[in-house]
């Protein structure tokens, strides 16, 4: 495939890639994977990656993870440093051949759910620098995109990218529904069969994901308000917010803000 400027790349994969950034864990190589509406896949630079959830642990060369509601610790000893990129879930079936439903709630190998992938990790260990890397992932999303786009098209990625924006436009679902025209059932089953979770659950997401740029946005202010947090991302109250954030991080968020270093003053 011929080497395609920079500002092309970015422009093509910008309806499918939320995120594409270079990650270092740290001191430790241990980090806490929280719950996120994107399909995220993480490259160490070296070595491999663990994965601990549900009361397992596996270990990947490079990681896929679907939606999921719950928790994962990600430990990389030895380099603790990679690349990590988030996609927009109808972006998996155009980028890496693979419906984000059959992705929901599951981490896999790269080389097992894009096979045409499977060099990235060892390819991303012998660049010099992080403008090669990026363009590295960004050529191979490319080949991807060139693969796959022409068997997403249709009439449901048009439907599923209608419903994902009402359901994010309104915290009931019944009301996503009537802004579409549509009966409560049908928005569930396009849902559902599009990203493998519920409506209401995507909402979940969306709302633990507004709380969770809400405390860091916080956090970087120098004061954090967990009531104000709380109503800006669409929760009932502080004590709501918290219970969610047990559940779906294992943690409250004042602990959160701390294992990433982002303690300050909380109220």
């Amino acid at each position: 495939m011929p080497v395609v400027p920079a500002h092309r790349r970015s422009a093509a994969l910008a309806p499918f890639v939320a995120t594409l950034s270079a990650y270092d864990l740290g001191p430790g190589g241990v980090h806490r994977g929280l719950p996120s509406s994107t399909i995220s896949i993480t490259i160490p630079e070296a070595d491999s990656l663990e994965i601990g959830r549900l009361g397992s642990r596996e270990r990947f060369r490079a990681v896929v993870a679907g939606l999921h509601l719950d928790p994962a610790e990600l430990r990389q000893e030895g380099g603790t440093r990679g690349v990590w990129l988030t996609l927009s879930p109808p972006a998996a079936g155009a980028l890496l051949g693979v419906p984000a439903s059959a992705l929901s709630g599951q981490v896999a190998e790269l080389a097992d759910v894009a096979p045409a992938l499977a060099y990235l990790p060892e390819r991303l260990a012998a660049c010099r620098s992080w403008p090669q890397r990026r363009a590295l992932v960004e050529e191979a999303l490319l080949a991807g995109l060139n693969r796959h786009e022409r068997d997403t098209g249709g009439g449901e990625l048009p439907a599923t990218l209608a419903a994902l924006s009402a359901l994010s436009g309104t915290a009931r679902v019944q009301e996503a529904a009537r802004r579409l025209g549509c009966s409560r059932r049908h928005l569930s089953g396009t849902v559902r069969g599009a990203l493998g979770v519920t409506p209401k659950e995507y909402q979940r997401l969306l709302r633990f994901e507004a709380a969770r740029g809400g405390l860091v946005a916080a956090a970087s202010a120098g004061t954090v308000s967990l009531a104000a947090v709380a109503a800006a991302a669409g929760f009932a109250d502080q004590a709501h917010l918290t219970r969610e954030w047990r559940t779906m991080a294992g943690c409250t968020p004042t602990e959160w803000l701390r294992t990433e270093g982002l303690a300050g003053p909380t109220t």
